[in-house]
């Protein structure tokens, strides 16, 4: 491996840890050594990087001596119990669970939103939700020009959101039901395959689920305005990738489908296609495998003067989840001189 920084992902045998390793390489991030770990049940496996093959290792303590950059795609109690380890040893940790993301001493980051905020970062980063993700970076710049008051979304979230299980499942339901063969959840709490679900993780006593709230307090982090009125509703839906949103915004000061259109075409990470008479909108069919957050179907609120719909769809396994994470590296090893690592 070329020269750079010592590097370790850790869950790296699942559908994220892996698209870690892809957008590593494909962005050519600068590392001198990398550590793959997981579970110890894929110790002393080989899984590819690249044109490599790598050794995944038990992720312990240990693991993290001499390393200077540890991507975490874990969950929470995993992440809990070894990003402090991590961090203890020297590195700085990009964590991808939600362990970490609502903790007033530790930075939300969405490099096209909020990248300054790294620079005051102890150790730890966190990468917030995928669909957090995918709603802040066209929601900025449009916040920065007109100032939204209140946005409502509604989130169609692919089966992959669940991990390869999830895509697992949805892939061998809809064989079950094309077959007339009877089905067994397992992943998801109903059949996914022909149906929708709107229930993503637990319930809260406030009748929202934990993913919806999620997408309130972390947007309001990121977007450093606790004032912001949010209101959610999370659905997934039998796509296997690309998670959409439907978004409604008002604003205090009246932004046109024109204005927006100009703001989103210029704005970093976006992507706009809004064409309707042409046929021209996002889906998850077309924005799989990329990076950016594809916008369309700009139009007013007819119930509301200061109103805006929009549309958008993005791969959450890449800029939702891997590509993000390793953006925020990037702005680590870009800045190194000001910022710890």
């Amino acid at each position: 491996m070329a020269a750079g920084y010592r590097v370790a992902v850790v869950g790296a045998t699942g559908a994220v840890g892996q698209e870690f390793l892809t957008v590593l390489k494909e962005r050519g991030f600068p590392i001198a050594e990398l550590k793959v770990l997981a579970d110890e049940s894929w110790d002393g496996k080989q899984i590819a990087f690249g044109d490599e093959q790598l050794t995944v290792q038990t992720a312990v303590p240990e693991s993290f001596r001499g390393v200077e950059i540890a991507l975490f795609a874990t969950n929470g109690p995993v992440s809990e119990a070894l990003v402090p380890e991590a961090v203890k040893r020297g590195a700085v940790a990009i964590d991808n669970s939600s362990a970490f993301r609502l903790d007033p001493e530790i930075p939300l980051v969405v490099p096209e939103v909020n990248p300054q905020d790294v620079g005051w970062h102890k150790g730890i980063i966190a990468n917030p939700n995928c669909s957090t993700i995918l709603f802040v970076v066209p929601i900025k710049p449009l916040h920065d020009a007109a100032r939204i008051k209140r946005a409502v979304v509604s989130t169609y979230q692919a089966v992959s959101g669940a991990g390869a299980a999830g895509l697992d499942e949805l892939l061998t339901q809809t064989r079950q039901v094309l077959a007339g063969e009877s089905i067994q959840p397992g992943v998801f709490p109903y059949q996914i395959a022909f149906n929708l679900i709107p229930h993503i993780d637990v319930f809260d006593e406030n009748g929202y689920s934990r993913e919806e709230m999620k997408m309130v307090l972390e947007t309001r982090k990121i977007l450093h305005d606790q004032n912001l009125k949010i209101s959610a509703t999370t659905v997934r839906v039998p796509v296997f990738r690309s998670h959409s949103e439907s978004v409604n915004i008002e604003t205090e000061r009246k932004l046109t489908p024109g204005a927006a259109r100009a703001i989103l075409a210029g704005a970093p990470g976006v992507v706009v296609e809004d064409d309707p008479r042409g046929l021209k909108y996002p889906m998850p069919l077309f924005s799989s495998n990329h990076d950016e957050v594809f916008v369309g179907r700009i139009r007013d609120d007819l119930s509301c003067e200061q109103g805006l719909n929009f549309w958008l769809c993005g791969d959450q396994l890449r800029k939702g989840a891997a590509t993000n994470a390793v953006q925020i590296a990037e702005l680590l090893v870009n800045d190194r001189p000001a910022r710890r690592i």
